[in-house]
């Protein structure tokens, strides 16, 4: 991979990257606002117990989304390592090298598509 494509890559890795930190901030205000407003003082209304339910579901929602996407900001920042280390676009499961409409479609892809299935097919 050549210097224009790997630096092509870094922009959209942290481009990314920063797109979905804004994300998680915004999932923890919203949850931060809901829980100060569900602890807070409403003693003149009245809750019901499906009311609260609902709250807690959607709360714990939000929050799974944004576990998930705190991953994928980990996946980016290891292949920002590699692109650091010169190892970007190469598998590193078989040292192949990753095709460009993989990179483009997942840039902080770390397999080939076919050591992919594989490591899926294990974790089942």
């Amino acid at each position: 991979m050549n210097k224009r494509e790997t630096t092509k890559f870094k922009k959209q890795l942290l481009e990314k990257r920063e797109e979905m930190a804004g994300d998680i901030n915004s999932i923890a205000k919203e949850n931060m606002k809901s829980i100060k407003e569900a602890s807070g003082d409403l003693s003149g209304y009245s809750f019901h117990m499906a009311d609260m339910a609902s709250d807690s579901y959607d709360r714990e929602f939000s929050l799974n989304i944004a576990s998930g996407e705190q991953e994928v900001i980990y996946e980016i920042d290891e292949a920002l390592k590699r692109i650091k280390e010169g190892k970007y676009g190469k598998c590193e499961s078989c040292d192949k090298k990753i095709p460009v409409r993989r990179l483009k479609a997942v840039p902080y892809a770390k397999h080939c598509i076919q050591c992919q299935s594989k490591e899926e097919k294990n974790k089942r």
